[in-house]
């Protein structure tokens, strides 16, 4: 945010830190390196240069809210996952710009991308794993990068925000099975009867658990954005490159369209049903 006046805009920063000095800025837009002399792969880094940093953000701010859910302190996880919402909001919107692009002006520099795929973006993979979504076979894509592992490992190996939200409704008495409790944090999360009955019953009786209440509809709203992302990603490339396989090896479009299958927090969409 600026708040410029005539005086500070005609200021000599060469003694001071200046707005590009605080951001980073030659280092950031400096960061655009297209490998071709077309000018639609600027476009194409830059929109996932943005989304990168989106999903820093994201992921900083999720961690918290699991760090808040585990204390019994939902007021700052709810700010936070509104947050998320919010960021979510822009990634999504983000691929209008990118289906700008036609299949024509994608093809004249996707050899420049060699082997390299969205799929292989470990910062969407911690925001999966957070979520609950774990598979393991993810992080063969990252083995080359010590560092990168470390983080995915941990990630996988954490209570997923999910399951710390079961463990808070364990908390507040509500009577769960042990497996949904004490369970493989590396495993994806399959749905649990007792675990559905206790949301049903915090929408049942929303007065009494309302806290318990926000919380299931902020996590709602966090799987509703995925979704959209993950709906609005698997438009886009079809409009743009139709069903060729990926440039990272996947089946393209066809391995995208699975993964609009995935349920995050299904308790939370399946208790709906009987209420």
């Amino acid at each position: 945010m600026t708040g410029d006046t005539p005086d500070a805009a005609h200021k000599d920063f060469a003694a001071s830190m200046s707005y590009g000095d605080y951001l980073g800025l030659d280092a950031l837009l400096g960061a655009q390196k297209p490998l071709s002399d077309d000018p639609n792969e600027l476009l194409f880094i830059v929109q996932h240069q943005t989304s990168e940093l989106w999903m820093k953000l994201a992921i900083d701010e999720m961690r918290r809210a699991r760090a808040c859910v585990a204390a019994d302190d939902l007021g700052p996880a709810f700010k936070g996952l509104a947050r998320v919402g919010r960021i979510f909001a822009q990634l999504i919107q983000a691929w209008d710009v990118l289906s700008t692009m036609t299949p024509s002006e994608y093809s004249a520099f996707r050899a420049s991308l060699g082997h390299s795929s969205g799929f292989q973006s470990y910062q969407y993979r911690t925001i999966e794993f957070m979520c609950g979504n774990k598979d393991a076979r993810f992080l063969a894509a990252h083995r080359h990068r010590a560092d990168l592992t470390a983080l995915l490992e941990d990630a996988i190996a954490s209570p997923s925000l999910y399951d710390e939200a079961i463990r808070l409704l364990a908390r507040r008495g509500f009577a769960l099975d042990a497996a949904a409790l004490t369970r493989d944090w590396r495993q994806t999360y399959v749905a649990n009867a007792s675990v559905e009955a206790a949301w049903a019953a915090v929408y049942r009786d929303t007065k009494r658990h309302f806290d318990l209440y926000e919380l299931a509809e902020e996590l709602v709203d966090l799987e509703d954005g995925l979704r959209q992302w993950r709906f609005r990603h698997v438009t886009t490339v079809e409009r743009v490159i139709g069903f060729k396989r990926g440039t990272g090896g996947t089946a393209g479009v066809g391995y995208l369209k699975k993964l609009l299958d995935i349920r995050l927090f299904p308790e939370l969409w399946d208790a709906r049903t009987g209420l």
